[in-house]
């Protein structure tokens, strides 16, 4: 980890090693059988398409469509419900990431920087929890933006830089796969401003503004182009509405923002020293650089603020800060580990630091097998549904469990895989005394009746136990008196009741 890696042998050999490391930290995902968290839900509209359906049309959810275009392209590939497949794609997404901060660190300073940069990528994406192996929004976001400023970072004097064109179109099939990546567009277009950037490459401010100007048409192309394609697929409005519209606040969640907030310091407190170290050498460790640092902490604010953005603060939402913290702190540790700059105390040896990144592989790995492995097994209700359920059936679960519609091997009769438009469900967890019934999308539950018109359930689980549920049946009538009247029950699981039709 420490040793300069000068011959091209040791530059093999710890490419290896980084790749096997990788390997390694994701194996509890790629020998899971079953999607991990939100894979689920996004599973559910991919297999739609796959199926020849239509997101935000045949399944509702609230990701960019480029997420779902993603699933269903392995799908498609690989085969419906291939969990093997998925998460071997997400390993490599995970090295991809990881190559392009190589490029970056390399770009900027040698290969020992890119390598330790790539190195804290693999450690701490994965970090605190098991949610954190899931192939989502911000996995996916990273790597076309870790490439854009690569290519933004490029050695180069031209003074119109044409790839800036392809750099804005990587940015922007960033936020085509989940919407925050949109502000990592700004500091990179500000960077192509900055006058040291001008003064570094001998440009003139003409030359500059031509840079960001083209960023910025690569940007508005790509965009363009997707929505043409939706356009043309007749679900440009609803795309817009479910992707941009539908995300309101109507709740800061501050205690879980504290605690998740003093979580990722603690458990990423070597990137934070790192970077801050690297501040604090009065300009040694990034001279001549001083344009790509300002940057680089530019990415790291909006990243913070993207993290932010939904007022949730879910853990996966602190993976877009990683890129930003490896390329901040590897300088400063690449020094440090080679021997040009000694330790200012103690904590800050290399082999303390060996010792913390080591603990926290094994932490992390500890946490990831124990996760996973109670959630290995099929649901009970999709156990039953699979075998009782015809083929071509189509099912309806009154929940936020769409993992059952994957358990079953069956269609959804409705759009809504998750029922929050139904019910006006809060993402982040409940909120005492407030009424979620005025957050019910208009004219969502005569839209179910037409879906059920179209294709009648055979079988409804209800998974909001009545005792305890904060969405009982009993509390939406449309719902309660189709069931009443036309359904029966025939399996209590322990997810829920399952109903079929009489």
């Amino acid at each position: 980890m420490g040793v300069p890696t000068h011959s091209p042998q040791q530059f093999r050999l710890a490419v290896l090693g980084l790749v096997l490391l990788t390997v390694a930290i994701r194996l509890p995902s790629l020998v899971h059988p079953q999607p991990i968290d939100s894979e689920g839900i996004y599973s559910v509209v991919a297999n739609e398409i796959v199926d020849g359906g239509r997101p935000y049309i045949d399944a509702v959810e609230r990701k960019p469509p480029l997420l779902f275009w993603t699933y269903a392209a392995i799908f498609k590939v690989a085969g419906k419900f291939n969990w093997t497949a998925l998460h071997l794609v997400a390993l490599v997404w995970t090295l991809g990431a990881m190559a392009g901060l190589y490029v970056i660190g390399r770009q900027l300073f040698d290969r020992n920087t890119g390598l330790i940069a790539a190195l804290f990528y693999g450690i701490f994406q994965h970090w605190l929890t098991w949610k954190n192996l899931t192939f989502d929004g911000e996995m996916l976001m990273n790597v076309p933006i870790i490439w854009a400023w690569a290519i933004g970072f490029r050695r180069s004097s031209s003074p119109v830089r044409p790839e800036l064109f392809p750099a804005g179109a990587l940015l922007s099939t960033a936020f085509l796969l989940k919407q925050p990546a949109a502000i990592a567009a700004v500091p990179l277009g500000i960077y192509l401003l900055l006058p040291r950037y001008r003064s570094s490459r001998g440009l003139t401010r003409t030359n500059s503004i031509i840079h960001a100007t083209m960023l910025t048409a690569g940007f508005g192309a790509a965009l363009g182009l997707v929505t043409i394609v939706l356009w043309k697929q007749g679900i440009l409005r609803e795309a817009f509405y479910w992707t941009i519209a539908d995300h309101d606040i109507p709740h800061v969640f501050w205690w879980k923002g504290i605690v998740h907030t003093l979580a990722f310091l603690g458990v990423c407190l070597p990137l934070i020293v790192g970077a801050i170290m690297g501040c604090r050498d009065k300009g040694k460790t990034w001279a001549g650089r001083k344009a790509e640092q300002t940057a680089l902490f530019g990415l790291l604010v909006a990243s913070a603020i993207g993290a932010a953005a939904g007022a949730r603060f879910y853990p996966h939402y602190y993976v877009q800060l990683i890129p930003p913290l490896a390329l901040l702190s590897a300088p400063y540790y690449a020094r440090l580990w080679s021997g040009r700059k000694p330790p200012l105390h103690w904590l800050l040896r290399p082999w303390v630091a060996y010792t913390w990144l080591a603990l926290t592989i094994i932490a992390f790995s500890v946490e990831h097998w124990i996760g996973l492995a109670p959630r290995r097994g099929l649901s009970e209700a999709g156990q039953y549904l699979s075998r009782h359920a015809a083929s071509n059936d189509r099912i309806f679960v009154w929940g936020q469990t769409s993992k059952i519609y994957l358990d079953a091997h069956r269609r959804p009769a409705s759009r809504y895989i998750e029922t929050f438009p139904l019910t006006g469900y809060v993402f982040g967890g409940p909120i005492p005394g407030f009424d979620t019934r005025s957050r019910i999308l208009p004219g969502a539950w005569a839209t179910l009746v037409q879906d059920f018109a179209r294709h009648p359930p055979a079988y409804i689980v209800d998974v909001q136990d009545p005792t305890k549920a904060q969405y009982p049946v009993k509390d939406f009538p449309i719902l309660a008196k189709l069931i009443a009247e036309k359904y029966r029950p025939v399996a209590h699981t322990a997810e829920g009741v399952i109903y079929r039709i009489r």
